[in-house]
């Protein structure tokens, strides 16, 4: 009669194998790569410091089959106070679920926006979107943030400490966020644009 090898024979052999790992570690090992991926989205969250702000929220209707459908319109800014935004609309049956999609949206369309050393902008700057008009232009340091609306939300969540704004047009909070975020999209370093021009920063000022 041959004697089988019961399951802790095995075991050890595999064990004392060259190369082998025990299974203690392999769990161990997996345990630690499960801990590092939720580490790593934790501390990613926690760089990136975005701030949402709720520029506006409507109760809005759409004519459907059965009669009027009722839902909630949210217009969000987001931006991180470093040189990033993003104006973002969302629309859902509950605010906080046209607040979350507005905030999604709004980081999918991020401006980068160039900061001088004052936390100001380097040139004056124009932003059209439908029927609203938006004059931007830099300030001296002490100024503050000379604007109102939602162009004042805008500046303020890029990151801009010292601009003078002026809304000329229409009222609309929506098209006066776009067209702020159009002329911030427009904005170049005088680096960037000689370097465009093929020109130096002399010869740029001159």
């Amino acid at each position: 009669m041959t004697d089988t090898p019961t399951k802790q024979e095995i075991q050890s052999k595999n064990d004392k194998a060259p190369g082998a790992m025990p299974v203690e570690q392999k769990r161990n090992n997996r345990n630690d790569r499960k801990r590092n991926r939720r580490g790593d989205s934790k501390n990613l969250e926690r760089d990136s410091d975005w701030q949402e702000r709720v520029v506006q929220i409507r109760r809005v209707s759409k004519t459907v089959k059965g009669g009027k459908k009722m839902s909630f319109r949210a217009i969000v800014v987001v931006g991180n106070e470093k040189g990033q935004v993003g104006v973002g609309v969302g629309k859902a049956g509950d605010v906080i679920g046209a607040v979350r999609k507005g905030v999604s949206d709004g980081k999918k369309n991020l401006v980068r926006v160039p900061l001088t050393p004052n936390n100001s902008i380097p040139t004056l700057s124009k932003g059209r979107d439908g029927a609203a008009n938006v004059l931007i232009r830099p300030a001296a340091p002490g100024t503050g943030v000379i604007a109102g609306g939602s162009i004042r939300t805008v500046l303020e969540l890029a990151g801009i400490k010292n601009v003078l704004a002026k809304r000329l047009g229409s009222k609309t909070p929506l098209n006066n966020a776009r067209a702020a975020m159009v002329a911030l999209s427009q904005l170049r370093t005088h680096k960037s644009a000689s370097r465009e021009r093929g020109i130096s920063l002399e010869q740029l000022y001159s």
